[in-house]
């Protein structure tokens, strides 16, 4: 038997599609898939719903699987985050030889893949944690990838993965070694916080008009601005969404206001704060959707707070269009920013313009604020402090603060919006008052403050209760 060239397990939404994307490109392919939970068929509905793949073949047993492939193996994981993984692990290692390579192209924590990567070092095989970006059809016709490990084994695999990944402008795959131990996860973690975000504010936007404008009015907006520098992929879709009719019925309609999550967006809010870089809007994005979850209560209160519209006007639409790039501005800059943190404080020296390329096509985040920030990154590491940024926040800011009042009047939530402006507000204020905060702490805790008055190393404490 031809042994193949790659192997893939999980053969889920995600999984499948990469197997024909890889299969597409050439490579001799084997998939596995487990047995258990009713999962039997899979492979063989795979088989049977690809019968010209010539090139793939499926198996039911793991063993059976890993013999099939060429040494050293080379083998991406497409199943469920924590458990499922190392479980996965567990049974992956007493079949594998020296320098074979796992490649784990889930959402996995980036911390979990460090451990990981230490595991399977001491039993002397290879561990990379790729981000893939995309969803059902990028994984199909060529997604974003971030892996992340030793350039050793990512220099082993490159090919496949660069072959499968989407093109940049140049004709680059959207594909680029990130940096060591779990950095790919941590950069694809910091993309979904990036996302959530993005989602929130074209939710804020569409509340904002849905009021006075029907669903096709708003999508000819929408269609106006995705001509311009505020296109991108969520504005392609929600444009879709909005215009989307099933019987005669909208389905934006009938969907209930309940919004998922799988917790990669709170991952990268949590990091954010044990870094100690504000991702306000990534945590206004969570805070937001946990709020949809609250349904009943939400029913129950709404019938005690009659409301009237105090301004039936229609929202300026180009006070909204400077709105929207504001906070998509600053969105980008807290996600950069946590990116850079991270790569300080745990030395893995990581580039914001290869990151931000191989964000410019296929993956989720896509736009053409992007491709600016691509260019930009070649010589800036601080979106704010550069000339394009800080000078359309400034220009910017005005239209912001009317939008938010007129949300405000119409009893509209704007979670990232107003987060938006309260992180440019105080970051371009020289004084805050964190002072009245420090002196808080001071009283109850002796924690002590330093003085604008004297040299930053020196710490004062009052008696305050005298």
């Amino acid at each position: 038997m031809n042994k193949s060239y790659f192997g893939l397990i999980g053969l889920g939404v995600m999984g499948s599609n990469l197997a024909l994307n890889i299969a597409d490109k050439r490579f001799s392919l084997s998939v596995y898939n487990r047995s258990a939970n009713g999962e039997s068929e899979i492979v063989k509905k795979f088989s049977d719903t690809n019968p010209s793949y010539e090139n793939i073949q499926g198996y039911n047993d793991l063993k059976k699987f890993i013999l099939s492939l060429e040494r050293p193996r080379k083998i991406l994981i497409m199943i469920k985050a924590g458990k499922p993984i190392d479980d996965q692990i567990t049974e992956l290692i007493p079949l594998l030889n020296k320098g074979d390579i796992l490649i784990d192209g889930g959402n996995s924590y980036f911390t979990d893949t460090a451990n990981r990567s230490d595991l399977l070092q001491k039993n002397k095989l290879y561990y990379i944690g790729a981000g893939i970006s995309g969803g059902e059809k990028g994984a199909r016709n060529g997604p974003s990838i971030m892996p992340g490990g030793t350039l050793e084994s990512y220099n082993s695999v490159s090919k496949v993965l660069e072959s499968i990944a989407a093109t940049d402008d140049q004709g680059f795959p959207c594909c680029t070694f990130i940096g060591p131990d779990g950095s790919g996860h941590f950069v694809k973690m910091v993309h979904n916080g990036i996302e959530y975000a993005e989602m929130q504010l074209l939710a804020e936007l569409f509340s904002l008009m849905n009021r006075s404008m029907s669903f096709d009015e708003i999508a000819n907006v929408f269609e106006t601005w995705n001509t311009g520098e505020l296109s991108s992929y969520l504005l392609e879709i929600s444009i879709q969404i909005l215009r989307k009719k099933e019987q005669g019925k909208y389905v934006l309609d009938i969907i209930l206001d309940k919004a998922g999550n799988k917790g990669t967006g709170s991952w990268s809010s949590k990091i954010a704060f044990d870094l100690g870089i504000p991702g306000t809007m990534m945590s206004s994005a969570v805070f937001s959707r946990y709020i949809s979850s609250f349904k009943s209560d939400r029913n129950t209160l709404s019938k005690k707070i009659p409301f009237n519209t105090i301004d039936s006007n229609k929202i300026d639409l180009d006070n909204l269009k400077d709105a929207y790039q504001f906070a998509r501005i600053i969105n980008h800059t807290q996600g950069f920013d946590l990116i850079k943190k991270a790569s300080e404080s745990y030395s893995w020296n990581l580039n914001l313009y290869d990151i931000s390329r191989i964000w410019s096509n296929g993956c989720i985040i896509k736009s053409a604020l992007m491709n600016r920030l691509r260019s930009l990154f070649k010589n800036e590491t601080n979106l704010l402090k550069s000339e394009f940024g800080f000078d359309l926040l400034k220009t910017n800011e005005a239209s912001i603060s009317k939008v938010l009042k007129y949300g405000i009047d119409q009893r509209i939530a704007l979670h990232c919006l107003s987060s938006a402006l309260n992180y440019w507000i105080d970051m371009t204020n020289k004084n805050v008052p964190a002072n009245f905060i420090q002196a808080q702490r001071d009283f109850f805790g002796s924690h002590g403050y330093q003085r604008n008055d004297k040299p930053a190393d020196k710490i004062y404490h009052t008696k305050w209760e005298k």
